[in-house]
């Protein structure tokens, strides 16, 4: 794999590291997501009307959508559980490169994600709307608004030599059954080899009943990168933290309530958090760009705290 930055290489694979109790704060033990209107953490994160939320996520026309479409007819080809495995055994031992999160979220300047029908600006303005409204509507939890910030940082894929339809856009279980709920299901996977393959082509397929999503291949993406990588350099955020980094494209199942099947009760007790995230993710797009200079301090400090110095990538 080749890089895209100039940025220090190492072969050194780190150990995998599990959250401790002690990571995890009494003041989040006790915190709950706001309720849908907002009124027990102050205004919603989707400040908006009804009118104005379905304009986002227009996948059917608009300036974008042919660029859109491309990205997730390839995806929706070449994803396979072949494919998926070898990613994994490709990016799991984070050894194509060392650096802070802090330069990690710079590159993000140099991406712009060709999946997304509501915007066309650097990745990087989009971490910090994100984490800028999180931190309005939950002022206490340094984690959560950290998430914001990062949890699209794993698209620094695509700068490293990784087609950007492995790397953005909605996620979804491979092998099983597509359901309906993803994007383009209609007329994208026509050309997929496991559409038509019976290991894969049940409703359950190579899974188990509510066997939890842990235990699920999603296809290959920024979202199961970036959540290996900050379990691996052992970072601190807590797990309803990085659930939020590992499912929240994961579309077809938070918003369209969808792969209900799959799901242990942990994973739909997670749900509740994910869906809370999604509302900052996708709501807070606009073309009111935040000055990332003066705002760097304050999240750099969170940084430290919880995903401090190099990191293996």
């Amino acid at each position: 794999m080749s890089s895209a930055m100039s940025v220090s290489q190492t072969a050194r694979q780190p150990q995998m590291v599990s959250l401790s109790k002690e990571n995890r704060t009494s003041k989040f033990m006790s915190a709950k997501p706001a309720n849908s209107s907002g009124q027990e953490r102050g205004q919603s994160a989707a400040r908006i009307s009804t009118e104005d939320k379905v304009t986002y996520r227009n996948f059917h026309y608009g300036s974008l959508h042919h660029r859109v479409l491309n990205t997730y007819r390839l995806m929706h080809t070449y994803q396979t559980v072949e494919f998926v495995k070898g990613k994994i055994s490709d990016w799991a031992s984070c050894s194509q490169a060392q650096m802070t999160v802090m330069e990690a979220l710079q590159a993000l300047d140099q991406i712009v994600d060709e999946s997304d029908p509501d915007v066309d600006f650097p990745n990087s303005f989009h971490a910090y709307q994100t984490a800028e409204e999180i931190r309005k509507v939950y002022p206490g939890l340094d984690w959560l608004q950290l998430v914001g910030l990062l949890h699209d940082v794993g698209k620094i894929l695509s700068l490293w030599g990784e087609p950007q339809w492995c790397v953005v856009g909605d996620t979804y279980p491979v092998g099983c059954r597509f359901q309906d709920s993803i994007v383009y299901r209609d007329s994208t996977f026509s050309d997929n080899p496991d559409l038509k393959d019976p290991r894969y082509s049940s409703l359950y397929g190579m899974y188990e009943p509510n066997c939890g999503l842990d235990k699920v291949l999603m296809s290959w993406g920024h979202d199961e990168y970036l959540y290996n990588v900050l379990k691996t350099n052992g970072c601190k955020l807590p797990q309803e933290g990085l659930y939020m980094i590992r499912f929240h494209s994961f579309y077809p199942w938070h918003t369209e309530g969808d792969y209900m099947h799959l799901c242990s009760s942990k994973d739909l007790n997670m749900l509740r958090w994910v869906k809370e995230f999604n509302k900052f993710d996708l709501y807070t797009k606009c073309n009111d760009l935040p000055d990332l200079k003066e705002l760097q301090p304050y999240y750099q400090q969170l940084i430290e705290k919880y995903c401090p110095g190099k990191l293996y990538w």
